[in-house]
């Protein structure tokens, strides 16, 4: 398990179960769960997602595409990283 805080100082966490969902529906993906925490800690956009309870994080030039997205839902305060994945434009 990876943990970070946000921008807004709340804890987010990655998880081996999450990390294992973005490898298998994104092989390609081509970045580390680190780089993955770390665009959550640091991220070049973000924005709100279209789910309630949730954010998008985004890293520019990680990866095979121009942007990774980083979806994270939050309860309470605290924060799952849900999935990631390659975007070629923002949002």
């Amino acid at each position: 398990m990876w943990g970070v805080r946000d921008p807004d100082g709340r804890e987010v966490v990655l998880t081996a179960e999450r990390w294992a969902h973005v490898l298998d529906r994104h092989p390609y993906i081509d970045v580390t769960p680190e780089e993955i925490i770390g665009a959550v800690a640091r991220p070049d956009e973000r924005a709100r997602a279209r789910q309630p309870h949730e954010e998008w994080f985004y890293r520019r030039g990680a990866g095979p595409s121009f942007w990774i997205r980083i979806v994270v839902h939050y309860e309470r305060g605290y924060g799952l990283v849900v999935t990631a994945f390659p975007r070629r434009s923002f949002p």
